[in-house]
């Protein structure tokens, strides 16, 4: 009989629901696993199949876990918040709550199609006011300690979508919603002070299972460097310029300093400027390009020196020019550098350009060709000079810049505080008002959440300013601390709020008296496996990394890391080797491939199609393959016998499937447990008949990939209970050794033969077999055998000389 995948499809994923087979408990006598995936934002395009091998990973392990005994808390829920439904909203007029109603109704639907075993109770959404009362709560904290203020700075603005971006949401100089270019624009805005973190994440690092890669990229991230800050006296003043370098032991060479043209020190000292029009036309040039144009490498050099305005080198006494220039920026260290053009090659094209002094301080390159970047022996560096080693330099350079009290030892991050705050309404309001008499006042908790009001016009307001700064009722307020007339922040959260804390929601997500229940979170944090995609392996698991050792730190929860474990999936591309994209029109729907050949097939498919860690493009010839696939394991209930037993030419090959399954799928090596499943298929279609036995095995460890088939045959051949709650393959070890192996014979290191011999065989027999062989013995005759190695199992090895 035809396997009919859609009407099996149906009828268990309504079992499934109707017995909540995949509901986790608060059982907290079991052992527990806590399986995590990103979850998703629900634009209206819906799914993608992205999500669907994004999701598979876990999917798998979490089926299999169940299996294994565990309590399992595998949820889903949305990222609900941000700038696409809201400009959606404004284009159409539909509200963004009833777009995102929408939305999220859509991927539900798909996400049940395919099968997954989410806790369909715990599902959340940062958009409904229980769960973003939470957000304000534990922002009200971090202001509380300091952690969240305001500050007037440059900022990278979209002048299309009217709203302040981060440098994360903005790199390359270019909106990451609308990919408008920035430009920059000074204004107060709320920061989370990520920076005061900074060591914690990294040390936390040393504690948790992430991919390499991962680690890596977070370090890069956070950007942590050791080095000196230096004082440059401003001649005729009293004030001394601050810089930071991470080589202090190239002082010598400092010809020049750059300052960042929206430096202090210009206006503080304007009287004493001689060319103050150059200056401010430099600077109004500045002012039109952004951060990402400011600081490329690969640009002209431009500037203004100060004319009246010099500084002092201070470890030889020398005076040297200031300029002006759009690389440095306020917001990076000081505001102010030291330049070194001899091995400074950013340096070297400033000073080639403006006619600046070039000293060499390490030998060992051509300055009259390019600045020399590599190591070597220190001269014109006075007591510096005649040493090789630059640590030991630097080292001595901190040393007499102590002693001298003009510097000292010094710590900086490539990380910057996060700006949190965006001029839209689709977001977390910020639960702070603004009182004439008290200055900022927090929201009282017990009046959380600060509610989202209903408006008809979503478009943000003149100058950048949020659309709640038109509503009248919202804005004015009255102070919590004074009982005066006061005004409400109309700025609201980034998408990033929501998504910071979500995975401690989860634990106890209807809670309405705290965030979780901390009995809850000690049972089921830290989450035990998070799989994610690599673009969120920066901001978004170091935000809430930051989050969660903030909320461990005031005792809200049990442990400092929230994640044990995190891995990444790879892109699917299209079928055209390039990434998917609508414009392109090599977008795959995960609806399309169900409808044509069932959820198992395409669940199957992209955990087969390559390594889990890397991209591969979709092949439809592969997904057909796939299908083959599972209709063959459909057939097998045409072949079915009733012994409970292996039969013996498969018992074999069961136990090392077996094995090789359990062992691959906890390795991610997906795609080779399912090419096993596919060998062992062929193996049982050869041997003409499967035992119930063995029937059951294979159902059980195929059941991760292929649910609803599995569960189907399960039931059609008698055996009791769903597979959903069942119990996972075993396998017998001894059954698993191959009788007969091969092993290298080796002559001093080299390979020289090769031979199938038993597996037990003993280490004498072995060295007495090769050494018999004929190839052997011509090599080896003659001459003196000074060893003789067996590596069991992999090859003999004879030394002679």
């Amino acid at each position: 009989m035809k396997y009919d995948f859609k009407a099996t499809e149906a009828k268990w994923q309504k079992k499934w629901e109707e017995t909540g087979v995949f509901k986790a408990k608060d059982d907290f006598d079991k052992p527990k696993f806590y399986a995590l995936v990103e979850f998703p934002y629900p634009s209206g395009a819906g799914m993608h199949v992205g999500h669907i091998k994004a999701y598979s990973g876990l999917e798998v392990i979490s089926r299999k876990r169940r299996m294994q005994g565990y309590n399992v808390l595998f949820p889903i829920g949305f990222d609900a918040y941000g700038l696409p439904t809201e400009n959606y909203a404004i284009k159409t007029g539909i509200h963004p709550r009833q777009v995102t109603d929408m939305n999220i109704s859509k991927f539900t639907s798909q996400l049940k199609k395919v099968g997954f075993s989410f806790d369909w109770d715990r599902v959340i959404d940062t958009t409904q006011e229980d769960y973003y009362k939470w957000t304000q709560w534990i922002f009200l904290k971090m202001f509380e300690h300091g952690l969240a203020f305001r500050d007037k700075t440059l900022v990278n603005y979209c002048p299309s979508c009217k709203v302040v971006l981060s440098n994360e949401d903005s790199q390359g100089g270019r909106c990451d919603i609308c990919h408008s270019e920035i430009v920059q624009k000074s204004k107060d805005v709320w920061y989370l002070r990520i920076t005061e973190y900074a060591d914690k994440l990294l040390e936390g690092l040393d504690r948790v299972d992430y991919l390499p890669n991962i680690k890596l990229q977070q370090k890069n991230w956070i950007g942590k460097s050791t080095g000196a800050f230096v004082n440059f006296p401003v001649k005729g003043t009293d004030e001394q310029l601050r810089i930071y370098t991470t080589r202090p032991d190239t002082l010598f060479g400092v010809t020049f300093m750059v300052m960042a043209p929206e430096h202090p020190l210009l206006d503080k000292y304007r009287d004493k400027l001689k060319n103050t029009d150059e200056i401010d036309s430099y600077k109004t040039e500045c002012a039109k390009k952004t951060e990402f144009e400011r600081t490329q490498l690969v640009k002209d050099k431009t500037g203004v020196k100060l004319d009246g305005l010099t500084a002092i080198n201070p470890v030889n006494g020398k005076e040297i020019p200031i300029y002006i220039s759009d690389y440095v920026m306020m917001g990076y260290g000081t505001g102010a550098i030291m330049a070194v053009p001899a091995h400074d090659q950013r340096d070297y094209e400033f000073a080639k350009k403006f006619g600046i002094d070039i000293i060499e301080v390490i030998k060992g390159g051509d300055i009259s060709k390019e600045a020399y970047t590599g190591d070597g022996e220190m001269v014109n560096s006075g007591f510096l000079n005649g040493m090789t080693k630059k640590k030991d330099s630097i080292e001595k350079m901190i040393e007499f810049l102590s002693e001298k009290g003009i510097g000292e030892k010094g710590v900086q991050y490539k990380m910057k505080d996060w700006a949190f705050n965006r001029q839209r309404y689709w977001g977390e309001p910020i639960p702070i008002v603004y009182c004439e008499k008290c200055g900022m006042v927090p929201v009282p908790y017990d009046q959380l959440p600060l509610k989202l009001p209903p408006v008809k016009d979503f478009k943000p307001g003149t100058d950048g300013e949020s659309p709640l700064a038109k509503i009248d009722s919202f804005v004015n307020c009255t102070c919590p601390k004074c009982g005066g007339k006061a005004r409400r922040e109309t700025d609201t959260m980034p998408q990033w709020a929501g998504s910071s804390w979500y995975f401690l929601r989860y634990t106890d997500p209807h809670n309405d008296k705290a965030f979780a229940d901390f009995d809850k979170l000690k049972y089921w944090l830290p989450v035990d496996w998070y799989n994610g995609g690599m673009e969120h392996v920066t901001r978004h698991v170091i935000y809430s990394r930051f989050w969660h050792k903030f909320l461990y730190d005031i005792g809200a929860v049990p442990c400092d890391e929230p994640y044990a474990k995190r891995t990444a999936q790879g892109l699917i591309l299209g079928p055209d080797g390039d990434k998917m994209s609508k414009s392109k029109g090599n977008v795959v729907d995960p609806n399309e491939v169900v409808d044509a050949y069932g959820a198992d097939v395409l669940r199957t498919y992209v955990l087969f199609m390559g390594d889990y860690e890397k991209a591969a493009p979709w092949s439809e010839n592969s997904v057909k393959g796939c299908k083959r696939f599972i209709d063959r394991v459909w057939n097998l209930n045409e072949i079915v016998t009733d012994s409970d037993e292996y039969s013996p030419e498969l018992e074999i090959p069961f136990n090392k499937t077996i094995k090789k399954v359990s062992e691959d799928i906890e390795a991610m090596k997906f795609n080779t447990a399912i090419a096993a499943l596919m060998t062992l298929l062929n193996k049982i279609y050869d041997h003409g008949s499967i035992t119930r036995k063995e029937l059951g095995a294979y159902l059980t460890v195929l059941n991760p990939f292929a649910p609803h088939i599995t569960e189907e045959m399960w039931e059609r051949n008698g055996f009791s209970g769903m597979l959903a709650d069942g119990k996972w393959a075993e396998w017998d070890e001894s059954k698993c050794v191959d009788e007969m192996i091969e092993i290298a014979a080796q002559i001093n290191g080299k390979v020289k033969a090769r031979f199938t011999v038993p597996a037990d065989i003993e280490q004498s027999e072995v060295i007495e077999l090769v050494k018999k062989d004929e190839k052997i013995a011509a090599l080896t005759e003659g001459k003196t055998i000074v060893r003789e190695l067996y590596v069991k199992g992999k090859l003999v090895n004879i030394v002679v000389k």
